[in-house]
């Protein structure tokens, strides 16, 4: 019997869409919130299948756009924040997702 966990709402969801390199993406610290995992857990299993995930799927952030989001958006930075780039996820990424996350959560969110 599956359990049925609580709906997040859309205008969440619709925060952590990002419009970058023409893309919406979302990233991963906001997927993994999502999922209920952590960012490291969600991008182990990423590099533990990086097959799955091609460039149209998953793209690193470069420098100038982790400044760009830092001003917008406010995420961390240096000490007590992240050590590396976030990742961004167009939506055929946050799809596969659910197939390497081992969380009830991440198929709902794909659903």
């Amino acid at each position: 019997m599956r359990k049925t966990l609580a709906v997040i709402p859309l205008e969440r969801i619709q925060r952590t869409i990002y419009l970058l390199r023409g893309e919406k993406v979302m990233l991963d610290g906001d997927l993994a919130a999502l999922c209920g995992v952590t960012t490291g857990n969600l991008n182990k299993a990423v590099k533990r299948n990086l097959q799955r995930f091609p460039t149209d799927f998953m793209f690193q952030l470069n420098e100038e756009e982790v400044e760009s989001l830092i001003c917008q958006i406010g995420i961390s930075k240096g000490r007590g924040g992240r050590r590396h780039r976030p990742y961004a996820f167009t939506e055929h990424g946050v799809a596969m997702l659910s197939s390497v996350l081992r969380s009830e959560r991440a198929v709902q969110v794909n659903d």
